[in-house]
């Protein structure tokens, strides 16, 4: 176990090598909404972006193909390998998003959930005009020991979120919890892209830090 190299809050980790434990997260609907934020500084630093921060990073991509009509701009991933001792890194985003990023994500999890837990991935993630988000269900053990937040940043009254069967629609200024153990997808008929930034919360029962 290494010591972590990020910026930590008194009580939300943002990041580190650590061991995932604990049960399986389910909230128990398909869809939790969290309320109202301020999300104007970070939406205006992802709007903010140039085409080419869009283009550098394709892991998700390239290796889930879900996602093949979406591109991100990662500010911390881990992409699970060595489960159950994952390590989290900061990306390309974080000195473009971390200034209003982490005070945003860290005023959710005060808002919402217990302290001491640990976020493990965080990223602006954009679907294409045109672009869908095949149904699928979050597989990886990483994905089931936490919480998935999506922030709305940039939408269409043409995208439909569909998640259990049931379509949802996300509003700019609001924040929610999705559940990402049942099937879910995306389709984006719009005109222009639509951009929610994404991040994802272990809590401390379901983590071990050195």
């Amino acid at each position: 176990m290494h010591p972590s190299p990020f910026t930590r809050s008194e009580d939300y980790g943002t990041l580190e090598t650590t061991k995932t434990v604990g049960e399986i997260m389910d909230i128990g609907v398909p869809l939790k909404e969290l309320g109202r934020y301020d999300i104007e500084p970070l939406k205006a630093a992802i709007l903010a972006q140039p085409e080419s921060a869009w283009l550098g990073n394709q892991y998700r991509q390239l290796e889930y193909e879900v996602h093949e009509h979406t591109q991100s701009i990662v500010m911390v991933f881990t992409d699970g390998s060595g489960w159950p001792n994952i390590e989290v890194k900061r990306e390309s985003g974080w000195p473009l998003f971390a200034e209003h990023a982490v005070p945003l994500m860290h005023q959710i999890l005060k808002d919402h959930y217990p302290p001491g837990g640990t976020i493990i991935r965080a990223m602006a993630a954009r679907l294409e005009p045109g672009g869908i988000i095949k149904p699928h269900h979050d597989g990886h053990p990483s994905f089931h020991h936490g919480h998935r937040i999506h922030v709305p940043i940039y939408t269409n009254p043409r995208v439909r979120f569909m998640i259990d069967g049931r379509p949802f629609r996300f509003e700019v200024g609001k924040v929610y919890e999705i559940n990402n153990q049942k099937r879910h997808s995306v389709m984006n008929k719009g005109s222009e892209g639509r951009i929610n930034f994404i991040f994802d919360y272990i809590p401390p029962t379901n983590i071990q830090r050195p």
